[in-house]
């Protein structure tokens, strides 16, 4: 079975528990390290996220993946909040973010609203509607984003 739908089955059999939880799926990733393989999970709640909430999550969808046999080679699982630089991955994480300096890469080349061209954009996130994620950058101009073509996107930390 190919990575993507071990993924999508392990997101189907997670979110039920995270949902029953009040917790956020914000990143899964399944790859190899190593020796072997890595199931990871960014999860996050309003208020963020505790230690205890990653033990539950853990201990809880361990459980839950050994039952349903999605998972057919030896692996380690490691759940844990996103940080400081939590991932953008959803249109409703950027209007959640609203306000908050974000780094943004895209996968090919864009102008900002001065015609300057470039993959990777810092600045205030304005919003996101009707598909374009809208961005006061550093140097002073705005930068309208389509969705589908950002590639990674992370809140920056502001000392």
């Amino acid at each position: 079975m190919a990575k993507a739908d071990v993924k999508e089955q392990i997101v189907e059999i997670a979110q039920p528990l995270l949902d029953s939880l009040g917790i956020e799926l914000v990143e899964l990733e399944f790859r190899k390290e190593g020796h072997g393989m890595v199931l990871r999970l960014y999860i996050d709640k309003p208020g963020g996220i505790m230690l205890d909430d990653c033990a539950d999550v853990s201990r809880e969808l361990s459980e839950l993946l050994d039952v349903e046999e999605v998972i057919a080679c030896h692996y380690t699982l490691e759940v844990s909040s996103p940080g400081l630089n939590r991932p953008l991955t959803k249109p409703a994480d950027y209007e959640r973010y609203a306000g908050r300096l974000v780094k943004i890469r895209t996968f090919e080349m864009v102008a900002d609203d001065a015609g300057n061209r470039r993959k990777t954009f810092l600045g205030d996130l304005l919003g996101c509607s009707d598909g374009v994620v809208t961005l006061k950058l550093r140097e002073g101009q705005t930068a309208a984003l389509p969705f589908d073509k950002i590639a990674k996107a992370n809140l920056e930390f502001e000392i």
